[in-house]
């Protein structure tokens, strides 16, 4: 397993230049939390998939309305690709 805290010189972020706009006061403690719970992953073994699963699954449940709104996308797609292969009815 790759150890993300540790990446290779070539793949790190270069940090803001002194010319790039200030980051916002919660973007720096988002940044710092999420640096937080990745570290705590790591720590504890926890696999990159699950750790991304569980922070997209928190901004979700975070934005009400937003996993509805995605499962219907998804039903419309599914119904979408069904119809092209004649295999739903259209109205």
């Amino acid at each position: 397993m790759q150890n993300y805290l540790n990446m290779p010189a070539e793949l790190e972020i270069d940090p803001p230049s002194e010319t790039s706009a200030p980051v916002e006061p919660w973007h720096a403690e988002v940044s710092q939390l999420l640096s937080h719970a990745a570290e705590l992953c790591v720590k504890h073994g926890v696999d990159v998939d699950h750790f991304l699963k569980i922070a997209w699954s928190a901004y979700v449940e975070s934005r009400p309305g937003m996993r509805e709104h995605l499962e219907e996308l998804q039903l419309r797609e599914q119904f979408d690709m069904l119809r092209k292969l004649g295999r739903l009815a259209t109205a």
